[in-house]
């Protein structure tokens, strides 16, 4: 999608908090809207758009003629409350409407949550108009702060004119767990000591099971890491992946070869990592953590945090309703979300266009 800075005066000019995210560019693909771009913050390398600049009461007031809304999704968690607020304030003066996005009622960036829930009193309070992405969620809403909120479904996270991967073949069935950097909301020695047991649990029922776990070479928590490397050496039937950061590529090559994906969740409301698997065709098993389960519940199960029973179960039920990595029915499978994903683009576009355009 191009990012217009000057949009022509019959478009409707958005100031995205932030532009640039994957979330926002596969939202609003050929939306009638122009969306300024991210501007750079100070000494950040090209493509960061963190700490968002426009997210600032000063940037609203001396910016305020060149957009007509402001949607806030990511990136508060930079900035504390009273920036929030004379925000907040800024916009009301300037007589731009602000829309928030509330996409994690819990945010998985941080181990103290008072700072976000703070900044949802504010935001959610203050917003013209509000999306979240599942009927828990909004329900969640409107029972804590009394507003209506917009359910908007995730959009695709492969894009939709790329390669779709569909899988390596093997032998036995692959059950990955990526923990990336280990971020605070990654509860990463639990979810992998509760997926070697749960492997030990199918192999002694006659299913050849083996755990996949990815690590990034750079982590947040390197004690943590070497649990879990510690973990994965002792386990017969397991392999540690540890590897620089993948790239969008690699990363969905990794996540096609296995057979069931397993969410390493502590925290958290939505999953985008549960997007990109439906897209290529991997079910998830993951925590009762958020609303997760919602986004796609016909290819979720979920099990108790640490009950490696539970995941058994969970797997054998995904296991039996899925098609092996590299099959042809995995990519008919893939095939035919790609078709969902197309169809299901233009109806969220629309929504976000048709909100921006009430609240304007």
């Amino acid at each position: 999608m191009t990012l217009v800075a000057a949009p022509a005066l019959s478009t409707l000019r958005v100031a995205s908090i932030p532009a640039g995210h994957l979330y926002v560019r596969h939202a609003l693909a050929g939306a009638r809207v122009g969306l300024l771009p991210d501007p750079p913050p100070p000494g950040a390398p090209d493509g960061r758009w963190w700490p968002p600049v426009m997210f600032d009461a000063a940037w609203v007031t001396a910016h305020a003629e060149r957009f007509d809304v402001m949607h806030v999704h990511f990136g508060t968690e930079s900035y504390a409350t009273g920036h929030l607020r004379s925000l907040v304030r800024a916009l009301r003066a300037g007589g731009r409407p602000l829309v928030y996005t509330l996409h994690d009622l819990e945010n998985p960036q941080l181990v103290d949550q008072r700072p976000h829930l703070e900044h949802l009193d504010v935001l959610v309070r203050a917003a013209d108009g509000l999306v979240t992405l599942t009927p828990g969620a909004a329900a969640t809403i409107e029972r804590r702060w009394g507003r209506t909120a917009e359910v908007i479904p995730h959009p695709h996270v492969l894009p939709l004119d790329a390669y779709a991967p569909t899988g390596t073949p093997s032998d036995p069935y692959v059950l990955g767990v990526h923990l990336r950097d280990i971020r605070p909301g990654t509860d990463a020695v639990r979810a992998v000591a509760t997926l070697l047991d749960a492997v030990d649990r199918l192999r002694a029922h006659g299913i050849p099971a083996t755990a996949r776990v990815h690590v990034n070479e750079r982590v947040r928590d390197e004690a943590v890491r070497d649990l879990v490397t510690a973990l994965v050496t002792r386990h017969p039937a397991a392999e540690l992946r540890r590897t620089e950061r993948l790239d969008d590529d690699a990363l969905a090559r990794s996540i096609a070869d296995l057979d069931v994906a397993v969410l390493p969740y502590r925290t958290g409301t939505h999953s985008g990592w549960a997007e990109l698997c439906w897209d290529l065709g991997v079910p998830v098993a993951g925590p009762p953590v958020g609303f997760v389960g919602e986004q796609h519940p016909d290819d979720f199960a979920v099990f108790a945090a640490g009950d490696s029973a539970a995941l058994a179960g969970a797997v054998r039920r995904l296991l039996s309703e899925s098609p092996r990595p590299g099959s042809t029915a995995r990519a008919a499978r893939v095939a035919d979300r790609r078709r969902q994903r197309i169809t299901g683009a233009a109806a969220i576009t629309d929504a976000h266009t048709a909100l921006y355009e009430r609240v304007a």
